[in-house]
């Protein structure tokens, strides 16, 4: 048959379309759908996980929940190390999480679901549980949708958050937290930079004090050790041999000394008189020669001229430091360093360097370091707990489900993660110093192993507790290594307990990694969010699920009921709620006065040179008003014009050889009445008379009035004041000519603001009537 038979031409009025082949549906399997997904809509069971976590979603559905399917992304996902992702990864995740987890479903059940999952896909969730925390907008979610991440929790889940947020422990809590977190510090802060090379430099002294004790006591453990680090790395060991007749002077360990002894003092304020002038103990050339020369003894093996006559001297030094270190049973000989980039887990970027000049070139090589402040430098532990010669860190989960107030549950198990090569510090490859699962599955396991350890590099707590009871530190587990670890999550969370969002319907799942020290104290190294859950070894593939079991026990059941069984979480932490009183309308107001400038006292400098005394004329008594205003008031009634008393006139007898420019004085914020409101009388209007004049002068042109000299309201209290005097004529010279005055002005002047407001019909009615008859 041709092609042309095999194609049926479209029928004519209707539209072509492909079809596709749908699965038959059965009858009761639909039913059974539906009649399940109403009951899940009406109790708002619908849920939705991102990433393959079969354990939640068969938890989910075992209690009545129906998975919204979250649509498949066709392009994949970038993976976490790349650039972008790496500012944002806070997470210990691991790509094993895709392992061992499809084809292991049932067909029949897995189409039911999907079945579920299309008739609830326009339907909202009402439970996230998502890889990242950036998948899911929380401050968009309702109050009922609850999903396990918190926003900005990223204070503590970092590097440079945990190292940040502890330094703040003081504030909340009486503990220091070098007793259970390494000194960490910012390479990308300056501040942070300079603290570090002096943390650097005076370990190195401490660390050479510990050596000349070590040594001089015949301890052979770090001897050994080298030893046997020389055998394996023949290299090494030949450039050791081309140092053996070197020696080193003992003036290295009388700086060593001094530079304790200064820091003991800066610790008891010693040296609060010192000033930035104040020479330093060693310059940066003398330091520059002791690191040299302690690198020579520490890695080359070179010995110092007469270190046992210092051995006395060097014990009582470090006694006195340990008082004030507690990290120094941990700090060792060798001065080694932990560089860690921010943001970035399982292991990647870490690098292990015991030399002060090749971590400043690394930061100053790498300018995103000092751009982000990302990276820190942290001291190494170099003297852990050892289980047969070999490193090992745990790691630890805990559960938050709220924030305000602080809710911490801790997980009864965990296990432990061993390197696989034996431990040393004359090395510092990563297959010895990082326990990390993503790294060490990719080294093969020594042959020099004990071989007692698992092949897979993990044990569980209980294979731990029965190796510390065989060698007689059983008690020391629940006495020692879980208070301690519990303290620390504690007082970390409450260094970051302001800065997370505290959303009510949230909850995180946090891994923290611990390392012990010989004593089994536990050492916080960092916490992890979205710990990984592969189940990568028999001990994970126990322990991961029943984690994961256990978490929706306790954020979903006991919602229900509080009396519900929580499995392996207890609650170790909840804070006391703080009281608040009762808003009960109460208006809060605040009382008081209102401050102002105080005003400077005004003086009045109008004469400057000693004027006649005032003299009484017995023959004349008179009141003179010498100002009339024309404010408008002319009906001003009768009692009014009597109330004002009578103000006896007086003599004043002025020297004419005075000066009064027009502006006697600048006064700021002087109140001045305008020009219009008060207009002063010709003198020669009022007492035509009384007016002699020693000397002849021409007619004077008329005043001019200006702010200066317009009356105050600031100032009413009874003063002799004489406005605008100006003299008639002046010399060339610029002198003025002696002339003598006489005039009646009453006094005083001007007392308030109601006598200036007289008018001038009344005051020169009042004039004529009681001086007119008696100047004739």
């Amino acid at each position: 048959m041709s092609l042309e038979h095999q194609i049926m031409p479209p029928l004519e009025g209707r539209a072509r379309c492909n079809y596709v082949n749908l699965p038959l549906i059965n009858g009761d399997r639909l039913k059974t759908a539906k009649t399940l997904v109403d009951k899940a809509i009406k109790e708002k069971k619908v849920f939705s996980v991102q990433g393959p976590y079969p354990v939640i979603r068969a938890g989910l559905r075992a209690r009545g929940w129906v998975e919204r399917r979250l649509p498949r992304l066709s392009v994949p996902r970038p993976r976490r190390h790349d650039l972008e992702t790496e500012a944002t990864d806070e997470g210990d995740s691991s790509d094993d999480d895709d392992l061992g987890e499809e084809g292991e479903r049932d067909d029949e059940a897995d189409d039911l679901y999907d079945l579920m999952s299309r008739l609830v896909r326009n339907e909202t969730a009402y439970f996230y549980w998502t890889t990242r925390r950036d998948s899911v907008d929380c401050r968009s979610l309702r109050k009922d949708q609850m999903t396990n991440h918190y926003a900005k929790a990223g204070s503590f889940t970092t590097k440079v958050g945990l190292c940040m947020s502890l330094r703040n422990l003081q504030w909340f809590d009486a503990a220091d937290p070098d007793t259970f977190f390494p000194r960490c510090y910012r390479l990308g802060a300056e501040d942070d930079k300079h603290a570090f090379i002096e943390d650097f430099r005076r370990t190195a002294c401490t660390s050479l004090l510990m050596y000349v004790l070590e040594k001089y006591a015949g301890d052979s453990e770090w001897e050994r050790t080298r030893e046997m680090h020389d055998a394996k790395s023949h290299g090494l060991s030949k450039t050791r041999k081309q140092h053996a007749n070197q020696r080193v002077g003992s003036s290295i360990i009388d700086n060593a000394l001094h530079v304790c002894q200064e820091y003991l003092n800066s610790l008891e304020h010693c040296d609060i008189d010192m000033t930035l002038e104040t020479t330093p103990t060693l310059s940066e050339q003398q330091w520059k020669v002791f690191l040299q020369n302690y690198y020579l003894v520490i890695h080359e093996g070179l010995t110092i001229e007469g270190c046992e006559d210092y051995a006395e001297r060097c014990k009582c030094m470090l006694e006195q430091m340990r008082c004030f270190c507690p990290q120094m049973e941990t700090d060792g000989l060798c001065n080694i360093w932990i560089i860690k980039p921010g943001a970035k887990s399982r292991g990647r970027g870490i690098m292990c360097m015991n030399k002060l000049d090749e971590i400043m070139s690394l930061v100053d090589a790498d300018h995103g370091i000092m751009k982000d402040s990302k990276w820190v430098v942290q001291k190494y532990l170099e003297r852990p707990l050892l289980v047969h010669d070999t490193k090992f860190d745990v790691r630890q989960w805990f559960l938050v489900t709220d924030w305000n107030p602080l809710t911490v549950w801790f997980y009864r198990e965990c296990y432990l993660r061993f390197s696989t090569q034996p431990y040393s510090t004359h090395t510092l490859d990563s297959s010895v110093h990082l326990c990390n699962n993503s790294i060490q599955k990719h080294f093969e396991p020594s042959p020099d192993r004990n071989p007692s350890l698992p092949a897979e590099c993990m044990w569980s707590c209980s294979q731990f507790r029965s190796w510390l009871a065989a060698s007689g530190q059983g008690d020391l587990w629940k006495g020692v290594v879980v208070p301690g670890m519990q303290k620390a999550v504690i007082q970390t969370l409450l260094t970051a307990q302001d800065s997370v969002e505290p959303r009510k319907a949230s909850f995180e799942l946090y891994g923290a990694d611990f390392m012990l020290g010989r004593d089994l104290r536990p050492w916080l190294l960092e916490i992890n969010a979205s710990p990984t859950m592969a189940p990568s070894t028999g001990v994970t593939a126990r322990l991961c699920p029943a984690v994961q079991e256990d978490t929706l026990r306790v954020v979903l059941d006991r919602r229900c009921d509080r009396n519900t069984h929580t499995g392996g979480f207890q609650l170790i932490y909840k804070q006391a709620a703080v009281e608040v009183p009762q808003y009960v309308g109460v208006n809060l107001l605040v009382e008081g006065t209102s401050i102002r400038r105080p005003r400077a006292p005004v003086y009045k400098p109008l004469i400057q040179s000693h004027p006649d005394t005032l003299s009484k004329s017995s023959s004349h008594r008179s009141s003179l008003i010498s100002s009339h205003c024309i404010s408008g008031k002319e009906n001003q009634s009768e009692e009014a014009k009597k109330a004002w008393p009578t103000l006896s006139s007086r003599k004043v007898t002025l020297e004419k050889s005075l000066i009064f420019p027009p502006k006697l004085r600048k006064r700021p914020h002087r109140l001045v009445l305008p020009s219009t409101c008060c207009v002063l009388p010709n003198l020669a209007e009022l007492h035509p008379q009384k007016l002699s004049l020693t000397h002849t002068q021409p007619d004077h042109p008329p005043t001019h009035r200006t702010h200066s000299n317009l009356p105050s309201l600031y100032h009413p209290t009874p003063s002799l004041d004489v406005i605008n005097l100006r003299p008639r004529q002046t010399l060339a010279s610029g002198r003025y000519k002696h002339e003598m005055h006489t005039v009646n002005i009453s006094y005083p002047v001007l007392r308030v603001q109601k006598y200036l407001s007289l008018n001038r019909r009344r005051a020169m009615d009042t004039f004529t009537e009681r001086e007119g008859p008696k100047s004739s």
